[in-house]
């Protein structure tokens, strides 16, 4: 078996590109495509450093955010990426202002640590500067989780011994934490 791993950020059409399968969030996933999900569910996060809300007040909405410098995402499309907020059922998609744009989340990362405005980036990102306390998360409760990530391939045609192997392993995976993961009922309260 050989391994040929590409990453890209635009979303490709795997048939068409030859590979056999690909990974993408659950919710872009073709329907036409078998999906096994893997990973746990992720949220999105609007962070700032401390040094940035010394200087403006935290944004209480995502209305809040035209008062704040916000670190624009640009897509391998080339648009700009419209931050997106969901609670009690509303939602909105803002087009944050600001003076920089970048197409990597490792820069947003670092230019939110150096207090030059405001990203919006995964929990997979930020998690560990949130932890260490050297970002700030804003507006959680407008930020639901998503369903994460899922290996996808096409149903129409024979799979490979080796995309079955990762298949089986990852459904395992997943089905063993589940049975690892406590139920509502034990899980205790947020406050």
């Amino acid at each position: 078996m050989k391994l040929d791993i590409v990453t890209e950020g635009r979303l490709i059409d795997i048939v068409v590109e030859g590979f056999d399968a690909g990974i993408r969030l659950s919710e872009s996933v073709p329907q036409d495509m078998i999906a096994v999900p893997f990973g746990e569910r992720q949220r999105f996060a609007v962070v700032g450093s401390p040094d940035y809300f010394g200087r403006h007040p935290p944004p209480r909405t995502p209305a809040d955010l035209a008062a704040h410098r916000c670190i624009r995402s640009r897509m391998p499309s080339g648009s700009i990426y419209q931050w997106e907020f969901e609670r009690h059922g509303e939602t909105l998609r803002i087009h944050g202002d600001g003076t920089l744009t970048l197409d990597e989340p490792g820069l947003m990362l670092a230019a939110a640590r150096a207090g030059l405005g405001l990203a919006y980036l995964t929990e997979w990102n930020v998690s560990t500067e949130l932890a260490a306390g050297t970002l700030v998360r804003v507006l959680e409760d407008w930020t639901p989780p998503l369903d994460g990530l899922c290996l996808y391939f096409p149903g129409r045609r024979h799979v490979p011994a080796g995309l079955r192997a990762l298949t089986d392993m990852i459904r395992e995976y997943a089905e063993a934490n589940r049975k690892r993961a406590p139920s509502a009922r034990q899980r205790p309260a947020r406050r």
